[in-house]
């Protein structure tokens, strides 16, 4: 029975044999696999018969230079590059979020300056409310002498000048769009106490390992 030893020197021998019988080529590599009927195949190329199995490409010594996987089809091919760019994006995702918490904790050493952010931000919505409120009172007051004049023509509405009727109009609308402006900022008060409520649960998180013992 023969030994593993005294089979790998065999394998050896016979691959160096093979080198020698394919001189120059050699350099390259040496294909060697078995086919799908058992039978074991050497060449100086990638083997056609095991482009659906590993094969092993050997240095001129004998030792494993590489495994040569399998040839792909194109759906094979495809799927394995849809497979490589979800792992790309992912990385891409990861990296991005790492860049974002630097740059918060940059931004916001602790819970005072995002706090004082905070304030800030709500601050001025607050001054874009207040304007937008003192534009709907100021229409108010114009409905109500726009009102004073409509009642000359109570008793004939069709009397009505088109000026006035004009100055109904554009009123009216001007107070709808107020409204709505006003609704908006309303809204975006609690999107702004939204984003940094967010913020300030990642920052937390943030602080705490940044604050934590590094562990040798």
């Amino acid at each position: 029975m023969t030994s593993p030893i005294g089979w790998n020197w065999m394998v050896a021998m016979a691959i160096a044999a093979w080198v020698g019988w394919l001189g120059p080529a050699a350099a390259q590599g040496i294909f060697t696999c078995t086919d799908s009927r058992g039978k074991r195949i050497t060449s100086d190329r990638p083997i056609a018969e095991c482009n659906d199995r590993e094969q092993k490409e050997l240095n001129p010594s004998g030792t494993l230079r590489r495994n040569v996987g399998p040839s792909l089809t194109a759906q094979e091919r495809a799927a394995e590059e849809e497979r490589e760019a979800k792992v790309q994006q992912e990385r891409a995702r990861v990296n991005e979020e790492r860049r974002r918490n630097r740059a918060m904790l940059t931004r916001y050493q602790n819970q005072a300056a995002h706090d004082k952010e905070r304030a800030e931000a709500l601050a001025l919505v607050d001054e874009v409310m207040v304007a937008a409120s003192k534009r709907l009172d100021d229409l108010k007051q114009e409905r109500v002498a726009i009102d004073n004049e409509l009642e000359f023509y109570k008793s004939n509405p069709d009397k009505v000048p088109m000026k006035v009727r004009r100055q109904l109009q554009e009123n009216e609308q001007s107070m709808a769009a107020q409204v709505r402006f006003i609704a908006d900022q309303q809204n975006e008060k609690k999107r702004v106490n939204a984003r940094f409520d967010d913020e300030l649960a990642k920052l937390r998180v943030l602080w705490a390992a940044q604050a934590a013992p590094v562990t040798r």
